[in-house]
């Protein structure tokens, strides 16, 4: 019986993919094939159409890496071929490799429409239905010469560096050589299309695959191993196509049989996950998105059945703006219910590094293009690849009218099984959405039996519930789901020994599952991916550009309002409504998942950073022209304006007040050979090291240091993990490590004390600098990184016994424990803080602050006094060499501060400050804040006018320290009214968080970091 089993397996493989299979186009003639390489970046449609082509043929080499070549072919359809369907060939030199990763091709019509891509599992062009014989053909291929970056063999894809991923990967520019062809033209026929034989591959395929997962114990097995092999002596080697019939007959009762009632229902979604930009720059994913969705739409011609969701408004907002034909095949499907605009984001964010008000937009930006352009509401978060997810995520969810959360990636965890597959997701606020992960483990499904049964068998929450949801489609370019895909959903719908598949819409699915299992468990607080922990940190620059760029569109906008609103200039100032929208979704963009996370190739990185350099100046430019307006005559003086949501050195939060000097840092004292920094609140000691060895704090009478340990430590690992490069950290690293203690130069100057360390090929210039009435030790780093797989952190050792440490993350904080009692607290060995972290125990602790930096980690060691050293350590800069093999090498400059003596209140303030210094502008005026806030738990994070251009004001604030608040917030203006709004600025039906009083102010009730947008009409009378 067992050789019996094996000998049919291996004779269905042999003869289904060496005689079954190429006799779906087995009738064909040659093609007659031109070529014209476009002499650098890609060309419009109709420059390629009438380019000088020159003959090619099968066999031919052609395209450099990312070059383009047009191939123009024809032909003539044999007369023979009368009443059958005929379709093209067209195989530009796919081979093995795998779907979205090597070369890919659109097809177009001579009229410029594009018809569908070309991709390895997808080399076939529709001709026509039913030939008549002698028609011409003619069509046009535009081929992206894309090189596999990754790969470790035929058909397998590796993430570490390879020869191409090195090198080729990201040669863009004038000093690029021109490179070797990469691709061979291997087929370019017009063939007849067998349906029959096509039916019969699908048909031995799904029993196949059922097959093989079926327990050896199930009789079902062994009938359709029975099955299979008598279908197989029916087969005809020499006549495929004329015995193709009869095979079918043979399996068609098998394949018939109903599946049981009890069996597991699957929700097939059709999808192509497009990272916009990944191992490809971002011109690429627009064509891409071209390919897929040009596709999709054919292949919905022929499926009236298939449903696709798009997830990225950004991606289609390319379309309508540079492929409008192929727009308009999608707005056309839209309406038909079988393209689905889903997921509500503009892309698909990283969510840890991304800001609080970054990810608003995300979803104001998304859900208004899906409303403007399709009338669509979409009601799902859909992030299947992103990296962790933040706390504050389901608040914003509801806030922006999503019922429903699906990813995946948290199944890449390395060390601990997430427990649910269904189940209600609570952030920091109390707030619960509705969530899922699919079973099937991957966001590019093909529905195989294999991952149908790893869906049963891995579903977690068997029993209560019996449904989960399968995203299938070829992504990043592969051209999404196929018309095979859509023939095993049609067999697999009610399939004895299969889960039950249906293709239907994420709504339906969601809906189905919720009115399955309403009570599923719930899971509280972030969703920690304990993998791709290096992304906190791979290439600082990008980071600090968004990082500015978010803080510099809180001012620009901020100024703007204030200018607009303010009387006596709202009639020589106009808010710069288009230039913030352009702006912001600039900014977005790159916040894709692996641009900000630093996993892409490096002319992704090196056009981002040109991009956020841009964005830099025009944003500075609207706050000035703003600033200027409000600071009135210069009159010899000037104007401090402080954006921050706190108020300092006598100016007021949001406003700003004439101020002639600066408080400058404190001069250094020489003492010993080091030297001291004291403002009477702290006293910060720096030896002859440069290393801080004593950080007093006054007012309490305590020392912040641990006994003999030294603070600021820069500390240098070998940072090479397994794989994944960029984006890896594994927790051998702190194996080795060398501690930086060398010091070239330690000098006081004006600023603060001076610190050189040299070390390798790199050096690093530190100023230490205090302040009056500041706890804050400011540390200002120059670094000129020149090190491979090394990681950099900055060490702070401090006295404290802290049980656990308190993150920044969007709209909150979280606490993460410092101990490692179980597998899942030791697998957070690197964490995500935004603008602080900080420890302390009762009564007393420390605090980091930053304006750059991500990663993070926090270690606990008992000393031989009975004492606990809490270890918080800063990372503050990598050196992977894949994708990118110059990664971060270079110059940077970034901040970080030392705050003694602080609770997690201050630490909030201090980040803000940081991040958000002041601006002096010549005037005279007093700038009154366009909104103030009576309390300090209460943060404004955004102040701006409504996107409706109504004048209406709109204030986003937040609960920040973690309790219930009282607060009341003062318009710098008349109010007309005020009301309660979504993320979208649309009025919500709860209005209990906020209350006009008679004297013009709002009174505002709050719970623990609840996010609030308010709406307030100036009186305009």
């Amino acid at each position: 019986m067992h050789s019996d089993r094996e000998v049919i397996e291996k004779r269905l493989d042999r003869v289904l993919n060496q005689r079954v299979k190429p006799a779906v186009h087995a009738r064909s003639v040659p093609l007659t094939v031109g070529i014209w390489n476009v002499p650098g970046e890609p060309v419009p449609v109709a420059e390629g159409l009438a380019a000088d082509y020159r003959p090619a043929r099968v066999g031919d080499h052609w395209g450099p890496a990312w070059s383009t070549s047009w191939f123009r072919i024809s032909g003539t359809v044999p007369a023979e071929w009368a009443g059958l369907t005929v379709e093209a060939v067209l195989d530009l030199g796919f081979g093995t490799t795998e779907p979205g990763f090597s070369t890919e091709g659109l097809v177009y019509r001579p009229d410029g429409t594009a018809v569908k891509a070309l991709n390895p599992r997808n080399t076939w062009l529709p001709v026509t239905r039913s030939a008549e014989g002698g028609e011409e053909f003619t069509a046009y291929i535009e081929a992206a010469a894309n090189p596999v970056v990754m790969h470790n063999g035929p058909g397998e894809l590796s993430f570490g560096p390879t020869p191409v991923g090195a090198r080729a990967a990201w040669l863009h520019d004038e000093d690029a050589p021109a490179g070797e062809p990469r691709y061979r033209l291997r087929r370019m026929d017009l063939a007849v299309f067998d349906t029959e034989v096509y039916e019969l591959v699908q048909d031995l395929e799904v029993l196949g695959q059922l097959m093989r997962e079926l327990p050896l114990e199930s009789p079902r097995r062994w009938q359709l191993l029975k099955t299979i092999g008598r279908s197989l002596d029916a087969i005809d080697l020499q006549d495929i196509g004329g015995s193709a019939s009869a095979a079918r007959a043979v399996l068609a009762p098998a394949l018939t049989a109903p599946a049981t009632a009890s069996a597991h229902r699957i929700s097939a979604v059709g999808h192509a996950h497009i990272d916009t930009a990944w191992l490809w720059p971002l011109r690429e994913t627009v064509r891409k998105v071209a390919r897929t969705v040009s596709n999709v739409t054919q292949l919905m011609d022929g499926h009236p059945e298939f449903k696709f969701v798009m997830s990225q408004a950004q991606q289609l907002a390319w379309l309508k703006e540079q492929r409008p034909e192929v727009w308009a095949r999608a707005q056309e499907k839209v309406k038909s219910g079988q393209f689905l605009p889903t997921g509500s984001l503009w892309v698909e964010p990283d969510t840890n590094i991304t800001g609080g008000e970054a990810l608003a937009r995300q979803f104001v930006h998304g859900k208004r293009f899906y409303l403007d352009e399709f009338g669509v509401e979409t009601e799902e978060m859909w992030l299947p690849d992103t990296f962790g997810y933040n706390a504050a995520l389901p608040q914003l969810m509801k806030l922006a009218g999503v019922r429903w959360f699906l990813t995946q990636k948290i199944s890449w965890n390395t060390t601990n099984k997430f427990p649910h597959h269904t189940f209600w997701w609570e952030g920091i606020d109390g707030t619960r959405i509705f969530s899922h992960f699919p079973p099937v483990d991957t966001y590019n499904a093909d529905l195989s039996g294999g991952e149908l049964a790893h869906s049963v068998r891995n579903f977690q929450d068997k029993g209560a519930a019996n449904r989960s949801m399968v995203p299938f489609g070829y992504g990043d370019g592969g051209g999404g789901p196929t018309r095979e895909m859509l023939s095993r959903a049609a067999r697999l719908k009610d399939l004895e020994g299969s889960a039950r598949v249906e293709i239907e819409r994420p709504a339906d699915f969601f809906e189905k599952a919720h009115a399955e299992y309403p009570d599923a468990p719930v899971w509280s607080g972030e969703l920690y991916l304990e993998f791709h922990r290096g992304t906190l940190t791979s290439q600082l620059a990008g980071k600090q550009g968004n990082r500015r760029s978010e803080h510099l569109l809180r001012e620009a906008e901020l100024w703007a309002a204030t200018a607009a609103v303010r009387e006596g200039v709202s009639n020589r100032y106009s808010y710069p409504y288009e230039e913030l929208d352009r702006l912001w979704k600039t900014v977005l963009l790159h916040q894709f998942h692996d641009i900000l996370p630093g996993s892409s190739i490096a002319w992704v990185h090196r056009e981002a950073e040109e991009t956020y350099a841009e964005l830099a100046q025009e944003l500075a430019a609207l706050i000035g022209h703003a600033q200027t307006a409000l600071a009135g005559p210069a009159g010899g003086g000037e104007v401090v304006f402080n954006a921050a949501p706190y108020a300092r050195a006598g100016v007021p939060a949001l406003g700003g007040s004439p101020r002639s000097t600066s408080a400058a840092p404190l001069a250094p004292v020489a003492e010993g050979d080091g030297f001291v920094l004291d403002n009477g609140l702290v006293r910060v000691v720096v030896d002859g090291r440069g290393l801080v060895t004593s950080a007093y704090d006054r007012d309490a009478d305590r020392e912040a240091l641990a006994p003999g340990a030294a603070a600021n430590l820069l500390q240098l690992h070998q940072d090479f993990p397994n794989e994944w490069d960029a984006w890896d950290i594994d927790a051998f690293y702190r194996n080795t490590v060398r501690d930086l203690t060398n010091a070239d130069e330690v000098t006081a100057t004006g600023e603060g004390v001076r610190v050189v360390r040299s070390f390798g090929d790199s050096r690093i210039t530190q100023t230490l600098s205090l302040r009056e009435e500041t706890r804050r030790l400011d540390i200002d780093t120059v670094v000129d990184w020149h090190e491979k797989e090394k990681l950099l952190k900055a060490a702070f050792p401090l006295d404290v016994r802290a049980a656990h440490s308190t993150a920044e993350i969007p709209f909150g904080h979280v606490d993460r424990p410092t101990h490692t009692n179980t597998s899942w607290d030791a697998a957070k060995f690197e964490i995500c803080a935004h603008r602080f972290l900080h420890v302390g125990e009762r009564g007393w602790g420390a605090a980091l602050v930053n304006d750059s930096t991500y990663g993070h980690d926090v270690t606990r060691d008992v000393r031989p006094d009975g004492g606990t050293t809490t270890t918080v350590r800063l990372s503050l800069i990598r050196a992977p060499r894949f994708p990118d093999p110059d990664s971060d090498q270079g110059t940077h400059r970034l901040r970080y501060g030392f705050v003694i003596g602080a609770e997690v209140t201050d630490a909030v303030r201090e980040g803000y400050q940081m991040n958000l210094p002041e601006r002096v502008v010549p005037g005279s005026a007093e700038v009154a804040p366009l909104v103030a806030v009576d309390s300090e738990a209460v943060v404004v994070e955004a102040v701006k006018l409504a996107d409706d251009r109504s004048g209406d004001v709109v204030v986003r604030l937040y609960e920040a320290h973690g309790g219930r608040v009282r607060a009341s917030l003062t318009p710098g203006f008349a109010l007309e009214s005020a009301v309660v709004t979504d993320l979208l600025e649309r009025p919500v039906t709860d209005q209990d968080s906020c209350e006009v009083t008679e004297s013009g102010d709002l009174r505002l009730r709050l719970r623990p970091f609840q996010i609030l947008t308010l709406r307030l009409t100036p009186h305009r009378g």
